[in-house]
């Protein structure tokens, strides 16, 4: 596992930035693996940046994303959908059907997970981007007695509800259940870069990359992978 130390949240995605633009430009039919919340954020601005410059071009890029919520459509303004295109893809040059997510409006939950596994079967991810939540889930999996495989729906532990009811009007309107790319299949992508950013962040850190690997703290996993680069800001790794 590689870490590499930002100064703050603005360097992080920097160097994220650095990163993804060294695999497309690398491969520029790469497959990547992207995530939503507010982590990515600041990654996503400079990597359109760099494609206004004309420094990228994602036209044969195919993205298939992490998660989306249960019961919102794909327009929905909460939905990470929405939230893919207002951040990236509507900035950039990826063709429409070349990016995937999950179908959160899907009635059969045990089918949208077949098919999301079957596709994420057809492609291998060259780069898989990833955030840390507090409990150290990645993706929507959540702490638990067993590391989940495949793309599963799971209900979200209160402290995920909670840290994601900011963006909604009410708590209450804040979706409890998610489909998220299981454990294997993350752990299933050539490269994984995890960013952490935030003093709140930190002793969750401590515990994946130097604790125990177990599935109440979901990312220690990747201490199992071969090629995990941790971009994580000063506050982040201020307890390691």
């Amino acid at each position: 596992m590689r870490i590499l130390r930002a100064k703050d949240y603005d360097d992080m995605s920097r160097i994220a930035a650095n990163l993804i633009s060294a695999q497309v430009i690398m491969k520029p039919d790469c497959v990547l693996g992207l995530a939503t919340g507010s982590t990515p954020v600041g990654t996503y601005k400079k990597l359109i940046d760099r494609y206004n410059k004309g420094d990228l071009d994602f036209s044969e890029v195919v993205s298939v994303n992490l998660d989306e919520y249960k019961g919102l459509t794909k327009d929905n303004d909460q939905s990470y959908h929405y939230f893919m295109r207002k951040n990236l893809f509507d900035h950039i040059n990826i063709k429409p059907d070349h990016y995937y997510l999950p179908n959160g409006m899907a009635e059969d939950a045990e089918a949208e997970c077949r098919r999301y596994d079957k596709l994420l079967g057809s492609l291998t991810r060259d780069l898989q981007l990833l955030g840390l939540g507090l409990n150290g889930h990645i993706g929507f999996n959540e702490p638990g007695d067993e590391f989940a495989k495949g793309t599963n729906l799971i209900k979200l532990s209160e402290s995920t509800i909670k840290a994601n009811s900011r963006f909604f009007e009410k708590y209450e309107d804040t979706p409890d259940h998610a489909f998220t790319m299981g454990i294997q299949s993350i752990m299933q992508a050539r490269k994984i870069l995890l960013l952490v950013s935030g003093k709140n962040k930190a002793q969750i850190l401590r515990e994946v990359i130097n604790g125990p690997i177990k599935p109440q703290v979901p990312a220690s996993v990747l201490q199992l992978h071969s090629n995990v680069t941790v971009v994580a800001d000063e506050e982040a790794l201020s307890l390691l």
